[in-house]
């Protein structure tokens, strides 16, 4: 005899699930990010294309992982493109779930990693193509790019235990 409930998702997560938007490599990105959990194994990749202007033209991911990951990410690429990177940074992981309809308190997590990787692709952005970051970008972590670097650190620690020959 089975204890396991089913998930309940909103028809907004399943449509995106079956018909995510933007979904794939974006070629001609100005910065990408990943994100991801190893407790659960979803991953998501952001691409975005920024103009001069520090506006997202183009968003795009890729996504190993649930429903609620893939409709997460697919609804943030809808909901930074034409802002700027500013207002893409304010964006929280509770804006994504209410976009979302709503998600199960136990896939939150999802809508977490989709904003970790947004934040840690504009944080890469001033860090890498801009060389500084602007006021507005705190020098600590946020809580969402402190999660979505989870995967990082362990396939680091998967490597350097691999090289060592463990």
């Amino acid at each position: 005899m089975s204890s396991r409930i089913p998930l309940i998702y909103t028809p907004k997560v399943l449509e995106l699930f079956r018909n995510p938007k933007n979904l794939g490599r974006l070629e001609d990105a100005t910065v990408v990010a990943q994100a991801g959990s190893p407790a659960c194994g979803d991953v998501i990749s952001i691409y975005l294309k920024v103009n001069d202007k520090g506006v997202i033209e183009k968003a795009t991911f890729e996504s190993y992982g649930c429903a609620a990951n893939i409709a997460a990410a697919s609804i943030l690429t809808e909901m930074v493109k034409g802002k700027t990177l500013k207002e893409a940074w304010e964006i929280t992981w509770e804006d994504v779930t209410k976009e979302l309809g709503g998600l199960p308190a136990i896939k939150y997590h999802c809508s977490i990693l989709a904003v970790g990787a947004l934040k840690r692709a504009i944080r890469k952005y001033y860090s890498e193509v801009k060389k500084s970051l602007p006021p507005w970008i705190p020098k600590d972590l946020s809580r969402e790019e402190k999660q979505a670097l989870e995967v990082e650190e362990l396939i680091e620690r998967m490597y350097r235990k691999l090289s060592a020959g463990e």
